[in-house]
């Protein structure tokens, strides 16, 4: 089958495509065909081994390195997919060949390939009946990190919600995760996002090029930074009192849920939830699909079609 491999830790350009030989599930995994991947910050993160500055970023550098691989990867890389369960373990009781299913795979990895197989443990779900495989790509990286620092956060109805950049994977879910959630939700983005943001639910929309966070006039039960790129005390001003600050750029990691994604997919199918799809690629463009991830400038998401 073909699947991506990386040749080390850096730039696109050590990623490329391959023939290598088709997983077989073991007892407790299934084998799905994907139809469609997506790549989202914390994939090109790991594939250039950025754990950010100082004490942290090196921490985390060689937790990735010992975790996914010292000198390279060790698997197929992906973490975010959608496709058809083709092949189920015999000890496998919550899907059957045929089920539609969408998934994150942790560090199992995978999903950059023809075929992927996952333990059942993993968070798996059957994907929204009205998404296609694409946009059910699209919707766990984002919708399952939102839906956890949200409700973390005490999001809940009546609350006002702060989203700090809200144009992301994580950003345009939470925008929508915050108000399915019964919060009011204020917005930060840039001007070419304004619009998207708006759609999305927000009620009120700030350009970060013509107001400065520090010019807010507001307060806020949960502020949320959902690209790590304000401190908590640069957004102390607007956090009322009894409120809470989170951020997606701290040790804090989303836990994986299927149950979250069971819920993201009830929520797509009720209108409540769009995926939001930048630009698509094919396998075979890999290296061009990184490369416009690592220009910070997508909307949303950026998928894989395979």
């Amino acid at each position: 089958m073909k699947a991506v491999l990386a040749s080390g830790y850096g730039a696109p350009e050590v990623l490329s495509v391959q023939d290598v030989e088709k997983p077989k599930p073991k007892n407790n995994e299934i084998l799905i065909k994907v139809k469609a991947a997506s790549i989202n910050s914390g994939d090109v993160r790991m594939r250039a081994l950025d754990g950010g500055d100082g004490l942290k970023g090196l921490v985390s550098r060689i937790i990735i390195r010992l975790l996914v691989g010292l000198t390279k990867p060790k698997r197929i890389p992906g973490s975010v997919l959608a496709g058809e369960v083709v092949e189920v373990g015999e000890d496998v009781t919550r899907f059957n060949a045929g089920d539609e299913v969408y998934a994150m795979a942790g560090f199992s990895f995978g999903a950059y390939s023809e075929y992927c197989a996952l333990p059942d443990k993993r968070a798996i779900a059957l994907k929204p009946k009205k998404a296609s495989f694409e946009e059910a790509s699209s919707i766990p990286f984002g919708g399952n990190t939102a839906m956890y620092f949200l409700r973390k956060a005490g999001a809940s109805k009546g609350k006002k919600v702060l989203i700090y950049g809200s144009t992301g994977a994580v950003g345009a879910s939470a925008v929508q995760v915050a108000k399915y959630l019964g919060a009011v939700v204020t917005a930060v983005s840039g001007p070419d996002g304004m619009k998207l943001t708006k759609k999305l639910g927000a009620s009120k929309v700030y350009n970060y090029k013509e107001t400065a966070i520090e010019e807010i006039n507001d307060k806020f039960d949960v502020v949320f930074d959902a690209v790590g790129k304000i401190t908590k005390s640069k957004a102390k001003h607007l956090i009322a009192e009894g409120g809470q600050y989170i951020t997606v750029d701290s040790l804090d990691v989303a836990k994986e849920s299927s149950s979250d994604l069971v819920e993201l997919a009830k929520m797509f199918d009720s209108s409540k939830l769009v995926a939001t799809i930048d630009k698509t690629f094919t396998l075979d463009e890999i290296v061009e699909a990184n490369r416009y991830v690592d220009t910070g400038r997508k909307k949303g998401s950026v998928v894989i079609t395979i």
